[in-house]
């Protein structure tokens, strides 16, 4: 079992900035990631919110950015899944699907997963029509008919990228205004290829061997309507992925990770940052803040000797 002085979990924009970080403070860190660099970021067409890009950058262009920026600073990565993660002695180990590795200090950016709308036909078709990520799935539907499902920043700004595709786009909101920034839904509502239904929510997913109708119900009135789609693409929020710690670091009722100022969760030299960390605001830039600093405080730690206490 190798040991290093800080593993982190995960390397969307928190868990790369703690590893530019603690790569640069010359700490052994070992980056843990089951699928490629960037978590959601990397799937966000044009970021354009983040400093320093005054025309924006692609999600995927800044993870690749990030990720070279740690490669540099000497950190080693390691492509597999973390299982487990719990204490021995004076270290915390943290098991995955290859093997077991041992560190000092861990920095949790496990990040969170897009919810569900746990409608009937979600599911089955999830891959034949049904989709989280537009960046991805985009270019399957040259000219077809949309629907997209939420109100917040992603749901709005996915279903203008979307337009470049489709012909038509319908962004269903259950309720009768969006979430999203006031630039964001400028654009959204400037769009002709772009349409909104107010108070709307989807009752099922149909068709045969992909989407071919969705049943929708206006909340207000009750009615119900079938829509022809070709596609349905799914922003409803997000689930934190802290599952897989089977409760060795204390989080709340929605499986958020709870921290002090400075990422500290209730364990010592166990840190939280990004989506998977109960915080107010989150983004690319926020998460960036909380990969650095939760590397600076890890580092104070190892260095204060802490972890031997």
């Amino acid at each position: 079992m190798s040991l290093h002085d800080v593993i982190i979990v995960g390397a969307g924009p928190a868990g790369l900035t703690a590893a530019i970080y603690a790569g640069r403070s010359k700490l052994k860190t070992l980056l843990v990631e089951k699928l490629a660099v960037g978590g959601q970021a990397a799937t966000t067409d044009e970021i354009e919110n983040y400093p320093g890009f005054a025309t924006g950058i692609s999600g995927s262009a800044l993870s690749e950015a990030m990720a070279k920026q740690a490669s540099r600073f000497g950190v080693e990565k390691v492509a597999t899944k973390a299982q487990g993660l719990f204490s021995n002695e004076t270290l915390w180990v943290l098991r995955t699907e290859k093997c077991e590795y041992a560190a000092h200090a861990v920095i949790i950016a496990s990040g969170a997963y897009p919810k569900a709308l746990q409608c009937p036909g979600e599911l089955e078709f999830r891959g034949r029509g049904v989709s989280y990520c537009a960046t991805c799935d985009a270019a399957f539907y040259e000219g077809a008919s949309l629907l997209v499902v939420g109100g917040g920043d992603a749901a709005v700004e996915e279903a203008v990228y979307l337009t470049k595709f489709a012909d038509k786009v319908t962004l269903v909101h259950r309720r009768d205004s969006l979430r999203a920034t006031g630039i964001v839904q400028e654009r959204a509502l400037a769009n002709p290829k772009l349409q909104i239904m107010w108070n709307t929510v989807v009752e099922e997913i149909r068709g045969s061997s992909a989407v071919e109708t969705t049943l929708l119900r206006n909340v207000v009135s009750g009615e119900t309507q079938v829509v022809p789609v070709d596609g349905v693409f799914i922003y409803v929020g997000l689930t934190p992925n802290s599952e897989w710690l089977g409760g060795t670091v204390e989080t709340d009722v929605e499986g958020y990770i709870p921290t002090d100022e400075h990422m500290c969760t209730n364990m010592k030299g166990v840190y939280a940052v990004g989506d998977v960390r109960r915080k107010l605001l989150r983004q690319v830039v926020t998460a960036a803040a909380d990969g650095a600093i939760a590397a600076f405080h890890a580092e104070k730690y190892i260095e204060a000797g802490l972890w031997q206490v």
